[in-house]
């Protein structure tokens, strides 16, 4: 199988054009085609802090209408569908955006978009496998330990937040552990979540979320070339986003 999988696109949807036109897809019907047959995956959060949410998630609910979809979902997937629902929620960390575009449809067409976002979310996996059991796509990661588990509290929670201590920074953001570091499994796991400058790959994992939303790129891993294609962002850079590993 031949994919390229897309790292956190968080809004971002006119580097999301030029990364697939530097893939080489072209449009039809609104679908990007690759001329090899190549497929496109996602490792979640298109949506909150950019410019164009709506606009990502249309192009994820076309894919998802035609059967196409490769999707793995994030945390500000999961707050999303959690507001959709009619959920209590704080409405920040980047969800004001997308609820700024919502209520800037009209009501018929809010209550038509909230509708096909809970049904999109709901036919979602928590991680996706592919070739095989090869490929893992997990939004966070994924520890070896967790890939075949039953507990699927458990597993909702690593994919979606990675794996937190329960601390926090001086920013507020959670401390996350640094799980790839001792990652010995099969599988090779492709992820995002944490902003990093360039793609890191460690221990047959590779983080592709390169921080578009924060002015760094957005990146593609082309599967199984282990090949980085990347654009870059056109908003301001915010270093402080970004986490330096030592």
């Amino acid at each position: 199988m031949k994919v390229d999988i897309i790292g956190d696109i968080h809004g971002c949807y006119d580097e999301l054009i030029e990364l697939l036109t530097k893939l080489n897809y072209s449009f039809q019907d609104g679908i990007p085609i690759h001329p090899d047959g190549r497929k496109i995956a996602f490792v979640g959060d298109a949506m909150d802090r950019g410019p164009h949410s709506l606009r990502v998630i249309d192009l994820l609910f076309r894919l998802q209408d035609r059967r196409q979809l490769i999707y793995s979902p994030g945390n500000h997937c999961d707050k999303l569908y959690r507001f959709a629902k009619g959920n209590n929620i704080q409405i920040k960390h980047g969800l004001e955006t997308t609820v700024a575009e919502i209520h800037a449809l009209n009501p018929n067409e809010q209550q038509h978009f909230l509708k096909r976002y809970k049904d999109f979310y709901e036919d979602l996996p928590l991680f996706v496998k592919l070739d095989e059991g090869n490929l893992i796509i997990a939004h966070a990661g994924i520890r070896e330990g967790l890939i075949e588990s039953k507990n699927r509290k458990k597993v909702r929670s690593f994919v979606l937040y990675g794996d937190t201590t329960g601390e926090q920074l001086p920013n507020g953001r959670p401390v996350r552990k640094d799980w790839a570091q001792s990652y010995s499994g099969k599988p090779f796991i492709v992820y995002g979540h944490t902003p990093v400058l360039k793609a890191r790959f460690l221990n047959h994992t590779v983080n592709i979320d390169t921080g578009c939303v924060f002015g760094g790129r957005l990146t593609a891993l082309r599967y199984p070339e282990m090949e980085i294609e990347a654009v870059p962002s056109s908003l301001p850079f915010t270093s402080d986003r970004f986490t330096h590993f030592e």
